[in-house]
């Protein structure tokens, strides 16, 4: 049975949508198929003007926009980038998104961004340090937060919890939501040996208000989370276990390299609204 799907954390607008790159600027914003929403990177749209503007303009027209951002550094152990927030809620707010995401990891050491999303130790002290953090970036920027769980390849040290649990009290201590990236639970349960049903099983699925959905590459020995393919069968799988809890949760095809044309990433939206409707039943 689903659980009971709480609105506050998201949830709207329910459908699917993809993320507006550089190489749909311009046949996106025409495109006569099905799409219900579209994601940007707030990091390339926080300077006006130009290109971009034109296409998140045009986009915005005809669909909401959701921004899920890279550069937050939520975990990281520096203040918050008072300029960044600023700009981020400026452009939360002129696009009138319903809420905003970012990645459950840090980004930024001494000052310089490291261009990855690299983890956190799964332990109490993390937790205390994030979740007031979660909870400023919430009230500065005036919409519901979700928290990305991000794809890794060694556990930091220092760790005492399960992945879940920390995923747990983090969102439960500062009362944000989740994004739930099911090809990251795949990938992780992978290559770190665990069973990826029962990790979604551990999760506060109340508060999932978004999923996403991408490709990997396989190695001979690890899984690496590439966006650069299309979404493999197991994951897909898992997607449907993850909406028979869930329930409709809005999702999104990610393709962040190795961009196929438009068409073919919207066919892989297509396959996810067709899951989606069919819990919806």
């Amino acid at each position: 049975m689903p659980v009971a799907h709480a609105r506050r954390w998201g949830g709207e607008p329910l459908g699917v949508g993809i993320g507006l790159r550089r190489e749909f600027y311009a046949r996106l914003p025409e495109t006569p198929r099905a799409l219900d929403w579209v994601e940007i990177v707030p990091e390339n749209f926080l300077t006006l003007g130009g290109r971009p503007q034109r296409a998140l303009d045009a986009c915005r027209e005809r669909w909401p926009v959701l921004p899920h951002g890279v550069a937050l550094n939520v975990g990281g152990p520096e203040p918050l980038d008072e300029a960044y927030l600023a700009g981020l809620q400026a452009l939360v707010e002129r696009l009138d998104a319903p809420f905003f995401s970012d990645h459950l990891c840090y980004a930024r050491l001494g000052g310089a961004y490291l261009y990855d999303l690299l983890p956190l130790p799964f332990s109490p002290e993390a937790v205390e340090h994030v979740a007031p953090r979660v909870r400023e970036v919430q009230a500065r920027v005036g919409r519901p937060f979700l928290l990305e769980n991000p794809s890794y390849y060694a556990r930091m040290p220092g760790g005492t919890l399960a992945e879940a649990d920390f995923l747990r009290h983090v969102a439960e201590e500062a009362d944000c939501g989740l994004l739930l990236d099911v090809n990251n639970v795949y990938v992780n349960a992978c290559n770190h040996g665990y069973e990826p049903r029962a990790f979604v099983d551990a999760l506060p699925l109340e508060r999932v208000g978004q999923i996403h959905l991408a490709g990997h590459e396989r190695r001979p020995d690890v899984l690496i989370d590439t966006h650069g393919a299309p979404v493999c069968d197991e994951v897909w799988s898992l997607y449907r276990y993850v909406l028979e809890r869930t329930g409709p949760v809005p999702t999104l095809i990610e393709w962040d390299q190795d961009i196929p044309s438009l068409e073919a990433v919207l066919d892989e939206a297509d396959r996810a609204r067709a899951l989606l409707q069919g819990v919806a039943r």
